[in-house]
């Protein structure tokens, strides 16, 4: 398929739809001078000081993946030069569900949140931007160690379970970073999203899967150093990013830990800078620890803690039995017996699969209400069903046409007439359907005949549970509901006024129009918007280019008066002279 905007390439193909419905139109033509200015400053004093703390692969990285420092990427363009290290990227709209991303990820696809921060925020945002993604996460893929860590982040960070409560913390974050990101927000409103958040983060419970490995995730591909404590390097995105935390993560007043397993039960805070940070010696120590995190994942471990974990998401979840047959759906209740599962309930739609195929016949139209089977071994017997021969299954009267009755360890009696069983590709058996079938737990009626066919699984037990269905074309999944889209800024004559004056600067800059009078810009400036700072530190950046002594006098005067009114920006006002000052290697 094509994306609007994007030269598609293998990888973008690959996409399954659900991850498409998330993708969005950069629309590049929306990106005001204002918007170019911001991406320039940022990335001017980011690669100024990077240079000198970030990751090697980091400079390498911003000229192999097409970040150009003077203007906003384009992802047509990024895409094109993505595809030679196997990767591409796609435009979203601000955060999407933690599952949907990690997925991307696996895929080999960076999300980009296209819009740019404010230039009220150039410092640090806490909503996701084209700055954060961008010149963050693109630059360090270079690296091919690292790249294949964020794609088996990817692989398994979307298998980890969520409960009810993260879905409403991800909307309630995505609110909040939407609002505080858009102009003229009145405070009251920051506040009552800010309280909303800080009530549900204290009000979790026990951590999801989700909830620990987004600590993970957070804890390096956003924030993380390599090298030793004493000495380290940035790599993590909302570091690379954030031209006030790039500077602040270095100095002695963030505590520096090495990266472990510990590090999962470390929260953090979106809105606040981060108290402490954590190193990683090198990039494969970061797999070390995602595979020891995932040993701990329902994924690997299953039993009645997977089942628990799935009851507890109230969200359409996979298990897999010892056999290979995989069950999708909503799983709703769990008998267990002697700590092991012996019976699991779904409620509504529910496929069956193996090998992630779905099982035909067995698609949610055939198990629209749900799907209910025993797990485990027959009492008295040490066979389970699954490892007897055709002779044992003889034996046992498990064989088309006869009517038995299957006593389970948990209590769970299958009494019917065997209408045929399925077999995976090794030959075992993985499911048994019955006509005139009634299944009990003790005095519990769990299936009777007037309901129809029933089948049954067939598995000694749970080797696996995750998020997501076996077969992604067993469920519909283009479901999402964006509950709040980025506010964009309604712009005033005024702002209007001001973001030509800024165009006119880079067009003068880049050379398509040479008759701009700058110095008529900065009188513009003085008398209209006395109080933008921006402009002027592009104007004295041409006007030291050219050796006008005497602009560089008025517009440092003009700044000057700037920082008097806003000393909040007087070290911004700073940096960008020190930079438009020296012959900087971008």
């Amino acid at each position: 398929m094509k994306f609007k905007n994007i030269e598609s390439n293998p990888i973008l193909d690959r996409l399954p739809k659900h991850l498409r419905q998330f993708i969005k139109p950069q629309n590049y033509e929306d990106y005001t001078a204002i918007d170019q200015a911001v991406w320039r400053y940022a990335m001017r004093k980011n690669v100024d000081y990077l240079s000198q703390v970030a990751h090697s692969t980091y400079m390498d990285g911003l000229q192999q993946t097409g970040i150009n420092v003077d203007a906003i990427p384009n992802m047509y363009g990024m895409n094109r030069i993505l595809k030679a290290i196997g990767w591409a990227a796609v435009a979203v709209d601000g955060f999407i569900p933690p599952n949907a991303f990690m997925e991307f990820q696996a895929y080999n696809v960076l999300v980009i949140a296209s819009d740019i921060r404010q230039l009220e925020h150039i410092e640090y945002t806490p909503a996701p931007d084209i700055i954060h993604e961008g010149a963050g996460h693109a630059p360090i893929i270079a690296n091919p160690e690292y790249a294949e860590y964020l794609r088996r982040f990817g692989e398994i960070g979307c298998k980890a379970i969520s409960s009810a409560k993260d879905y409403e913390l991800y909307e309630a974050v995505r609110h909040l970073s939407i609002i505080k990101e858009a102009p003229n927000t009145p405070q009251d409103a920051i506040d009552l999203a800010e309280k909303k958040v800080e009530d549900l983060q204290n009000n979790m419970g026990e951590p999801s899967e989700m909830a620990l490995i987004r600590n993970l995730h957070w804890w390096t591909v956003e924030y993380g150093l390599i090298g030793t404590v004493e000495n380290p390097k940035i790599y993590g995105a909302g570091l690379l990013s954030s031209i006030g935390e790039s500077a602040w993560c270095m100095t002695d007043k963030v505590k520096k830990l090495p990266y472990t397993i510990a590090s999962t039960f470390q929260n953090f805070d979106i809105t606040k800078p981060q108290p402490q940070l954590y190193v990683t010696p090198d990039f494969a120590h970061l797999s070390l620890v995602l595979e020891s995190f995932a040993n701990t994942m329902a994924l690997r471990t299953g039993g009645p803690s997977a089942i628990n974990k799935l009851i507890q998401s109230q969200a359409l979840g996979t298990i897999e039995l010892s056999t290979g047959l995989q069950i999708s759906g909503v799983f709703t209740n769990m008998i267990e017996h002697n700590g092991k599962v012996s019976y699991i309930q779904t409620t509504g739609q529910t496929a069956l699969a193996n090998r992630d195929k779905e099982l035909v016949g067995h698609s949610v139209l055939e198990h629209a209400d749900g799907f209910g089977s025993p797990v485990g071994k027959l009492k008295g017997i040490n066979l389970a069903i699954e490892d007897m021969s055709p002779r044992d299954l003889r034996a046992y009267d498990i064989y088309e046409g006869e009517t038995v009755t299957l006593e389970f360890e948990g209590d769970i009696i299958v009494t019917g007439d065997i209408i045929t069983g399925t077999r995976n590709l090794q030959g075992k058996i993985i499911l048994i359907s019955f006509k005139n079938c009634t299944v009990t737990y003790k005095d519990t009626v769990l299936f009777e005949p007037s309901w129809g066919q029933y089948d049954m699984a067939v598995g000694k037990e749970v080797i696996s549970g995750y998020s997501g269905p076996a077969d992604l074309h067993s469920f519909d999944l283009i479901t999402h509901k964006i509950s709040s889209t980025t506010i964009q800024e309604e712009k005033s004559p005024e702002k209007l006024e001001l973001i030509e004056l800024y165009k006119q600067v880079r067009e003068y800059r880049e050379g398509t129009n040479q008759t701009v009078s700058r110095t008529k810009v900065l009188e513009q400036l003085v008398n209209r918007f006395p109080m933008d700072w921006l402009l002027p530190v592009e104007l004295f950046e041409l006007a030291k280019k050219g050796n006008e002594n005497e602009l560089c006098d008025s517009i440092l005067a003009h700044l000057e008066t700037i920082k008097q009114n806003r000393p909040e920006v007087g070290h911004l006002i700073d940096d960008g002279i020190k930079i438009a000052s020296q012959e900087i290697a971008v």
